[in-house]
């Protein structure tokens, strides 16, 4: 027994600090791998160097291979030129004097520094050379055979079977009587060729790698210039992000990164509006409804416990709580419009409808409740009849309701409220119009606003002028709100004819 009391006793004791933190954290969460920062760069500046790269190797090698064809055409162009000329010069010699000749042309030959002069033999034989040493050797030149079995001026570029040299030679037959006769070969040297390429591929090499690195210099500003502004933008917008509403960020550039900085200090200081707005909508909605609800429990309490005996007591706390109730009501029945509003619910019940009887139908159930808080309303009849328009019925007495409510709250203190219909070229024109102290000049662009009560004192949730600017502009219409000449505020309302609301 004693040992059975000990174990409940065990169970019942509080768990330990690491067993309880172990309970409630769960397991250990991984931590979150920072993100790198500059991959962006580092991948934009290796594009740009390895595309640079790609077409400057293509664009050298391309004129490498140019300048060789070139100089190599130029040079086989003047080898055939001069194997000819000097083919045709002994064309009408005679054998012996075919060679003495020939030996004369060659100790004239001015360029047999750079250019080998072979005379040849019908057979391929060298008979003289301007090359002493080879003198009598037999020329294997695949030009030589072609020369002498096609007699016509043949040429060859590649390696000479006999010199296992790269040359390049032409090799023109000497015909007498329609016979070859001999063969003049020029043949010299590419290795000259060769030094001049490697020398063209470093001066190109050279141009190539400057221009990597003046592409590199220049994708980097470029990477700054567009990355830097990114980079403060992202900043940016973490801090809004994080709850640094209405943080503005300088704009340094007239560009496109310029508009976008100007949009993100536009929603910044948008959500800046809408986050205080939204405070203060919870605030004087708190407020709101702490009031009616104060007044309905008391009184009902005080009524609930006999406290009152006199029956005009009772009626008087009774009328109390009838109207909190319909102003929670109102209130309830504005939110549920704004929410409505917010999730894209907010339809409306189109049929023809005649304008002025819907004004005339609220002008009617304010008049008397204006009349006893000693306010006059003055409504002005349209001289012509109206066309009947489309429209909400419901929708728009709401709207009315709302404006003749607000000339009330907000320029009771004038003593007199105007309400105007007429038309206007295509339009139907109503005019609310209070006497009061008006709307304050800086506070007339947000008056409109969801939440915005600005500087009013009056009751209300800040949300009424946004439903009834949301109703007329489903009507295809639009609201204005101003300070009228002489003072007070005039709520002018457009609606066209004619137009069918969808």
């Amino acid at each position: 027994m004693d040992q059975e009391n000990r174990q409940r006793r065990r169970r019942m004791l509080p768990r330990g600090p690491k067993r309880e933190r172990a309970a409630e954290d769960g397991p250990p969460e991984a931590p979150l791998k920072k993100p790198g920062r500059g991959r962006l760069r580092r991948r934009w500046l290796l594009n740009t160097l390895a595309v640079t790269l790609v077409v400057v190797a293509v664009s050298v090698s391309a004129f490498s291979l140019a300048m060789y064809s070139y100089y190599t055409s130029t040079i086989l162009a003047t080898l055939e030129s001069k194997a000819q000329t000097a083919a045709g010069m002994f064309r009408n010699y005679t054998e012996t004097t075919y060679l003495s000749t020939a030996r004369q042309f060659i100790n004239q030959f001015e360029e047999k520094n750079d250019i080998e002069v072979q005379i040849l033999s019908a057979g391929g034989r060298v008979l003289m050379s301007s090359m002493m040493d080879i003198s009598g050797a037999s020329a294997h030149s695949p030009d030589v055979a072609a020369a002498i079995s096609e007699k016509r001026v043949r040429t060859h570029i590649g390696q000479d079977p006999d010199t296992e040299d790269e040359v390049i030679s032409a090799s023109a037959p000497v015909i007498y009587n329609n016979a070859v006769v001999g063969v003049v070969r020029m043949a010299t040297s590419l290795r000259r060729v060769h030094a001049q390429m490697v020398r063209m591929m470093l001066v190109t090499s050279a141009i190539g790698v400057a221009i990597l690195l003046v592409m590199g210099l220049m994708a980097s500003y470029f990477i700054r210039s567009v990355l830097d502004p990114v980079i403060r933008v992202t900043e940016t917008a973490k801090r809004i992000a994080a709850g640094s509403y209405g943080v503005q960020m300088e704009k340094k550039t007239d560009d496109e990164m310029g508009e976008l900085v100007d949009s993100i200090n536009d929603m910044s200081m948008k959500i800046d509006q809408a986050e205080r707005t939204q405070s203060e909508f919870i605030s004087s909605v708190s407020h709101e409804l702490r009031t009616p609800l104060t007044a309905i429990s008391g009184w009902a309490e005080t009524l609930y416990n006999g406290e009152v005996r006199d029956a005009s007591d009772v009626k008087k706390g009774m009328a109390i709580i009838v109207s909190e109730a319909q102003r929670l009501t109102r209130m309830v029945e504005e939110l549920l419009e704004f929410s409505r509003m917010e999730t894209g619910r907010f339809n409306l019940s189109v049929e023809p409808i005649d304008i002025v009887a819907e004004l005339e139908d609220a002008v009617y159930t304010y008049r008397e409740f204006f009349r006893r808080k000693g306010l006059e309303l003055d409504y002005t009849e349209c001289g012509e009849e109206l066309p009947i328009i489309s429209g909400d019925p419901e929708r728009l007495r709401q709207v009315f309701c709302n404006l003749l409510d607000n000339a009330d709250k907000h320029g009771g203190s004038g003593g007199r409220v105007e309400v105007s219909v007429g038309r206007e070229e295509d339009r139907v024109v109503i005019r609310i119009r209070d006497h009061g102290p008006g709307v304050p000049a800086e506070e007339l662009p947000f008056i409109k606003y969801k939440f915005y009560k600005g500087s009013s004192k009056a009751r209300g949730s800040g949300i009424g002028l946004a439903v009834c600017d949301e109703i007329i502009n489903s009507h295809n219409g639009t609201l204005e709100i101003g300070n009228a000449p002489g003072g007070g505020c005039v709520a002018t309302i457009r609606l066209p004819v004619g137009v069918e609301v969808v």
